[in-house]
């Protein structure tokens, strides 16, 4: 393995790492790999949009457009993801609970075939409650935005 390999397993969470970090699931989970992880600081996740997914059905059949909740949660679980890894402690599981969303903003649409990248970047962290800063884009273009609130608590064993 060369230094560049070791680098970038460094600074990015695979399905199968999201999916030891989160409580999520299909079809529930919004982000397929995260990449430029930088601590709890900041990263990027990436969700692929299919039209295969069960939420085109409802919203909307004629005018599949990927619901803005739905990129909140994306946003969120991208931050809840590096939290987690970046607090992860000898076996203790935590999770991660959204306790707010300000400042949310939605300038285009996405849909189907987009990939939408959730910039993450953290504005403060106190203990367990953390703010960060979510912009989602497609194609470099920013479509949404928002400030999101979470606190990291022990998850039941």
């Amino acid at each position: 393995m060369n230094e560049t390999t070791a680098v970038t397993e460094l600074n990015a969470m695979s399905i199968a790492e999201i999916l030891e970090a989160l409580p999520h699931r299909y079809p529930f989970l919004m982000i397929d790999k995260i990449i430029d992880i930088n601590g709890d600081e900041s990263a990027i996740g990436v969700k692929n949009v299919t039209f295969n997914e069960p939420i085109f059905l409802g919203h909307f059949p004629n005018n599949p457009i990927f619901p803005g909740v739905l990129i909140i949660e994306g946003m969120a679980q991208t931050a809840g993801a590096i939290v987690i890894k970046h607090d992860s402690n000898g076996g203790r599981k935590n999770i991660v609970l959204m306790l707010g969303v300000d400042n949310a903003r939605f300038r285009k649409p996405a849909g189907p075939g987009d990939t939408i990248e959730f910039h993450i970047t953290k504005m403060h962290r106190r203990r367990n409650v953390g703010r960060y800063e979510a912009k989602a884009k497609v194609n470099g273009t920013v479509i949404a935005e928002a400030e999101i609130t979470a606190m990291i608590v022990g998850a039941e064993a």
